[in-house]
């Protein structure tokens, strides 16, 4: 087992958060099944993210050639995710880091303890559980596509 971590070729930490539906999501749901491509951001119907995931869902047909399930995590509650995708419809899983209070973002390195939300991180995971991607930017700076595209080649 590799040793569990946010670096690119470790095990990245499993963690359980509810989605926009009130449902029990686990990163190892995905084990063995799909490549994970992990999106923290700031917040629901912030103008930076709400650009990202609308790039996200423009692309969902390369995330599907990629065997890879995009998940969203911010601090926000599971009802505000709820209206968010819905407003939206965005085909992301949206997951609520809300209680304790950005504990996955934490985990994973990325919460901003000034602010109470995670910067802009994401996370390759390959089906194995194994981080082939990792880029993290700060909360104002709008991230790259190109650079998950890149990570998922090396997902097997």
């Amino acid at each position: 087992m590799a040793n569990v971590g946010t670096e690119v070729g470790q095990e990245a930490p499993d963690f359980t958060l509810v989605n926009q539906d009130d449902e029990e999501v686990s990163l190892s749901d995905y084990r063995g099944k799909q490549n994970v491509v992990l999106v923290f951001y700031v917040g629901a119907f912030s103008s930076i993210c709400d650009g990202e995931f609308r790039g996200l869902a423009g692309n969902a047909d390369r995330y599907d050639a990629s065997g890879a399930a995009v998940i969203g995590i911010s601090t926000d509650t599971k009802w505000t995710l709820k209206k968010y995708k819905d407003d939206n419809g965005f085909p992301a899983t949206f997951l609520a880091d809300f209680w304790p209070h950005g504990a996955v973002s934490r985990q994973y390195g990325v919460f901003v303890d000034d602010f109470g939300f995670a910067k802009r991180g994401t996370f390759i995971i390959d089906k194995n559980g194994i981080i082939q991607g990792k880029v993290v930017n700060e909360p104002l700076d709008a991230r790259n596509e190109d650079d998950y595209f890149a990570a998922l080649q090396q997902c097997s």
